[in-house]
């Protein structure tokens, strides 16, 4: 885990934001908070607050959840081999916070052809218009 204590993420997390990114959960397809999400800004994990994902590398995979063709911190994403549930993946996690935040499959769209499958539950969305006040204006540029 992080430097967090996990009784500290219990209190500040939702029972669904602890159960996907502690226990490696999986939030409900087509029923999570960015799946849909269209607006310009960036995605940050839940737990460390550092910058994952941008909305210009989020793309409508049909799968219910946020899904992104690259990382925009790509230092912040660590890969790990899951044999869990019969299956042979690999788990996407934040590095700082040590989050599970989904999978990554190579069906993705070009210029990657990947596709990171993240569970909504371990984000927090950051729109473009307060990337500033929030500390992230290195990302402000991005949708300028």
């Amino acid at each position: 885990m992080s430097e967090v204590s996990k009784d500290e993420l219990k209190e500040r997390l939702s029972p669904m934001q602890y159960q996907v990114t502690c226990q490696c959960g999986t939030e409900p397809p087509f029923n999570n908070e960015f799946w849909d999400n269209k607006e310009p800004g960036i995605y940050v994990d839940i737990i460390s607050g550092k910058p994952l994902f941008s909305s210009k590398a989020k793309f409508d995979s049909g799968t219910g959840w946020p899904s992104f063709f690259q990382a925009l911190v790509p230092e912040e994403i660590v890969e790990v081999e899951d044999v869990s549930h019969g299956m042979r993946r690999v788990e996407v996690r934040s590095k700082t916070g040590d989050a599970h935040l989904g999978h990554l499959f190579p069906d993705g769209p070009k210029p990657t052809g990947l596709r990171y499958c993240i569970n909504s539950a371990s984000l927090r969305f950051v729109p473009a218009t307060d990337l500033e006040a929030e500390g992230l204006s290195e990302y402000s540029s991005e949708f300028e």
